[in-house]
């Protein structure tokens, strides 16, 4: 037998495209209980408005995300439910060839996001520096317009990529640092550096966290998550910019070989930073992926990490904090934000807090003298790497990486793979 389902959507001229990403998701959570396996949609209220294929990308997207479990160690899962746009009744043909854009270009936006989600569930003892390579490996090997670098340990020193392996030097797995280069057909209009957090885990270094917060340190990656769900994607999407994927990978341990606090470690650029935390490493390991990013000749860049306890301090675990440097790259993001339905919120770099993160024995500190506004404190020690006509933007991620409740209805427990939408938007709309 057959079950209809009315879903009410509100006021119209209110509605937005977020809207209908969540309304799919409530769909999917209701049939859930039910043990449904297919389900069409008599969509023809929802067509009338002009946005045909923003619909389509919406309804997608709130399907195939809140349809997603990590169930890769649980026994087999029926719970899937089959969606298929030819299910989708009552477009007319011409209107279908729209709707149906933007359904292909959400389905494959919630597959990057999907493979973010999967990398930062991941358990530490798989998702090593080396699994985050062969990762990107794949993706090359699969994708024509897609190639890769993955440095070891031997030509990461010989890059002067020192302020990476300080943070490295207390683990036994060995660190990747990975370069990922998509190419378009034709000249680029432009080329794009997107940097990613690698700390695969994060015990805290000699500085060791408490129990409970190491608990969820396997997803200090979620930044390299969003990198390898992007990249995953992109080889299809085809946005005609050069996009440079940059990871610098490796897990943060305590040993008698691990970093000291007090130590004084130099990045590729020759700049000295004198380690006053060993849990301040993923600023550290990025001081070197920014310097090498701007090394390639890479204009613009957008970095994402999981940074700082703080952000979540000041914006609660849904929002990320955005700083920028450059005002049309910082509202190109929010814009692509906005339409992705993924929570960005615009911080200030104020020039006088940069004196916060002065150390009296090297050029920067990586842990400020004050414990208010760490945040920004760390984006600014991000800041200082930065080399003058590079526009630049940092997500601290650390709120939404991990969800330990449900975003909303498309988002459940567990890694979010965030940022993989909001950027593919940028890079498509460049």
């Amino acid at each position: 037998t057959d079950n209809i389902i009315l879903l009410g959507t509100g006021k119209e001229k209110k509605l937005e495209i977020e809207d209908y990403r969540i309304l799919a998701g409530n769909l999917i959570n209701y049939l859930k209980k039910y043990k449904a396996n297919n389900i069409g949609l008599v969509a023809s209220q929802w067509l009338s408005g002009g946005k045909l294929d923003q619909l389509g990308q919406a309804l997608a997207e709130g399907l195939a995300l809140s349809n997603y479990s990590f169930d890769k160690y649980k026994k087999k899962d029926d719970d899937k439910i089959n969606v298929d746009i030819n299910l989708i009744v009552e477009i007319d043909s011409d209107k279908k060839i729209l709707f149906k854009k933007g359904w292909d270009k959400g389905l494959l936006l919630a597959q990057g996001t999907i493979k973010g989600r999967d990398l930062v569930n991941e358990p530490a003892s798989i998702m090593t520096p080396t699994f985050l390579a062969k990762e990107a490996e794949l993706i090359a090997k699969e994708n024509s317009n897609i190639s890769v670098k993955i440095l070891d340990k031997v030509e990461i020193k010989k890059l002067g990529m020192n302020a990476f392996l300080g943070v490295d030097q207390g683990s036994d797995q060995p660190p990747k640092f990975i370069h990922l280069i998509y190419k378009p057909n034709g000249n680029a209009k432009d080329k794009i550096g997107i940097v990613g957090k690698g700390i695969t885990f994060d015990s805290g270094g000699l500085n060791i966290k408490p129990g409970d917060s190491m608990m969820d340190m396997k997803i200090d990656m979620g930044g390299s998550a969003t990198v390898i769900g992007l990249f995953s994607v992109l080889g299809k999407i085809k946005p005609n910019v050069e996009v440079h994927g940059i990871i610098a990978a490796c897990e943060n341990m305590p040993s008698g070989k691990a970093l000291k606090p007090g130590d004084v470690i130099y990045n590729m650029q020759g700049k000295s930073i004198e380690i006053g935390n060993t849990d301040a490493e993923g600023r550290v390991t990025l001081a070197d992926s920014l310097a090498y990013t701007q090394k390639e000749g890479i204009k613009t860049m957008i970095d994402l990490a999981t940074l700082t306890g703080a952000v979540i301090v000041a914006l609660g675990s849904n929002y990320t904090g955005l700083y920028s440097n450059d005002d049309k790259l910082n509202n190109s993001l929010l814009k692509s934000a906005k339409l992705s339905g993924e929570k960005l919120w615009s911080m200030p770099l104020p020039e006088e807090y940069k004196e916060l993160n002065k150390s009296n024995i090297a050029d920067i500190k990586n842990i400020a003298s004050t414990r208010y506004g760490g945040s920004i404190t760390a984006a600014l020690f991000l800041e200082f790497f930065i080399e003058e006509g590079i526009s630049w933007a940092h997500l601290d991620i650390a709120g939404p990486a991990y969800a330990e409740k449900p975003l909303n209805s498309y988002t459940p427990v567990g890694g979010v793979g965030f940022g993989v939408r909001t950027l593919l938007e940028y890079l498509i709309n460049k």
